[in-house]
């Protein structure tokens, strides 16, 4: 694109192939992006809430995910459109900064997006809306602050933090069991946490899943998973008080590096060979044994002359493992990985109450378990499930409450679920419109009619009558002006959201709100699109 200027010095654009360009201007660039806005919008919204539908991905190579996560639907949609992409990029952000809420950001950009739409028709101009949004969004968020509720909990009582993560459960396909997961998401996340720093590391939380078994069978196991078995049937299936040597080199003869060729032609010369090998393979077990390791994890494999003298020798084996695995039961064993056997000592040993081999169902395939680490902080969630998708989607919603309870051990505040906050924040920004006296005000109310599209969404996917369940629960909100008032979507005959335990967490609900008006105004204030022509 390059300007240059006719006679009379007014400047033009002229653009390389004009011909097979597509330009929108003004108004109708503005219209377009918000066009396109709405329809990622619209389709996330019927996902919204615990009686949200799900969404059946399939992908280029035919794998199937069914998911009601909003970062997970628009990662996985094929999206071509730039402001449809905007879209994901901000559930994106909100997964990665909050990790619950993806759905809910997104159907609250599309409905500022819709109300920007009118504000658009009614001849207010763009720059004053997107203001009118900023301070719209100032104003909710210093509401929430004050309407949200501090909660004291520590490692003996930690029933709150329970009670927020089964409301994230509670939304996805895991409802059924979400008392259990709830509380296996919070002792894992206080298990790793530093509760003085309130700080958690999430990276030493390991989320593994084996198809089989019940959704009920998942458990916490308090130490490392790894997805192998021992490398010999006949070494002992348990070792208590385990000296685990972790090893990066392999249990084998080393390789000539040159290309040349060993003629056997006698007996005599063969012999000689395997007494050598044998005789290297006897120095690896006797420097593991000579440190006092009493069990070996290697990341490369050992053939099988060597896995019969470890057997022999007494040396339990782990074979194959990850280099992921192995960073982790470093980590959780308090050893060092070991590069070259010449470097094993007895400082370097990681050590472990128990580790041992479990079996599962009737296939009996097996898993090693770590537990009782020197350094116990890292954990496993480990998941059971009728089949492959139920087990990603449990992995999910997992990720989800796992983030809350962190954001709640960050910060202790709570707001009220079920829509409560949104319909509080939008009487506030309402109440708010009226201290303005610009052409921002219409904006301004614009954006308190956008915060209700969240608890009316929730109401439709229950299957309520939106509008009159909304304006009930405004008035009741209005009249006792107490916001713990929200949408009743599970039908329990009540609307007040701390007799539901519906909580949801303070810097999640505000990220969603400031997020999203973030996005409305960037998409707002774009008013030229150049795009290639299709052919």
């Amino acid at each position: 694109m390059a300007l240059a200027f006719d006679e009379f010095g007014r400047p033009f654009i002229i653009l390389r192939e004009q011909d097979q360009k597509t330009r929108l201007r003004g108004i109708d660039a503005q219209k377009a992006n918000i066009a396109a806005g709405k329809a990622v919008a619209r389709i996330l919204r019927s996902s919204l809430g615990p009686k949200g539908m799900d969404k059946m991905l399939q992908g280029p190579d035919g794998d199937v995910t069914i998911t009601n996560d909003g970062a997970t639907i628009l990662e996985q949609m094929d999206v071509d459109n730039q402001i449809a992409k905007l879209m994901v990029e901000l559930s994106r952000s909100q997964d990665y900064e909050i990790g619950d809420g993806t759905t809910g950001v997104v159907v609250m950009a599309g409905a500022l997006l819709e109300q920007a739409e009118r504000q658009l028709d009614r001849g207010i101009h763009p720059i004053r809306i997107a203001e009118g949004y900023e301070m719209a969004s100032r104003v909710a968020v210093e509401h929430l602050e004050r309407i949200s509720q501090k909660f004291e909990f520590d490692v003996n009582n930690y029933e709150p933090l329970v009670q927020t993560c089964m409301t994230t459960l509670s939304s996805k396909i895991v409802n059924r069991c979400k008392r259990s997961l709830a509380e296996i998401a919070v002792k894992a996340v206080l298990a790793v946490a530093d509760l003085e720093r309130r700080d958690v590391n999430l990276d030493l939380i390991k989320v593994e899943g084996k198809v089989g078994g019940n959704l009920e069978d998942t458990e916490l196991i308090y130490g490392i998973l790894v997805d192998k078995d021992m490398s010999h049937p006949q070494m002992p299936k348990q070792i208590e008080d385990a000296h685990i040597a972790i090893l990066t080199c392999p249990f084998e003869p080393p390789k000539p590096k040159t290309k040349h060729k060993v003629d056997i032609d006698t007996v005599e010369k063969f012999e000689t060979l395997r007494k050598q090998e044998q005789q290297y393979f006897d120095e690896m077990v006797q420097k593991c044994k000579d440190v006092g390791a009493t069990l070996v994890i290697c990341q490369w494999g050992f053939d099988d002359e060597a896995n019969h003298l470890l057997m022999h020798r007494n040396l339990p084996a782990v074979r194959w493992v990850g280099g992921v695995e192995l960073e982790l039961i470093a980590i959780a064993t308090g050893g060092r990985i070991v590069p070259r056997f010449q470097e094993l000592t007895p400082e370097k040993l990681g050590k472990a109450g128990m580790v041992r081999e479990k079996s599962f169902g009737t296939t009996k395939e097996r898993m090693l378990y770590i537990e009782h680490c020197a350094n116990s902080k890292a954990v496993t969630i480990f998941i059971r499930g009728g089949n492959k998708m139920m087990i990603e989607e449990t992995k999910r919603s997992i990720h989800d409450a796992l983030c809350v309870a962190r954001n709640l051990i960050r910060n202790k505040s709570i707001v009220y679920g079920g829509g409560a906050a949104e319909i509080a924040c939008s009487l506030a920004v309402d109440a708010a419109a009226d201290k303005y006296p610009g052409v921002e005000q219409y904006a301004i109310r614009a954006f308190a009619e956008a915060l209700d599209s969240v608890p009316m969404a929730l109401a439709e996917n229950s299957g309520l009558q939106p509008i009159e369940t909304l304006s009930a629960v405004k008035s009741q909100q209005l009249k006792e002006n107490i916001p713990f008032y929200g949408i009743d979507c599970n039908d329990v005959g009540t609307n007040d959201m701390r007799e539901q335990n519906v909580f949801e967490t303070l810097i999640g609900k505000q990220q969603q709100i400031l997020l999203a008006t973030q996005v409305v105004k960037m998409i707002l204030k774009i008013d030229d699109v150049i795009s290639n022509s299709e052919y």
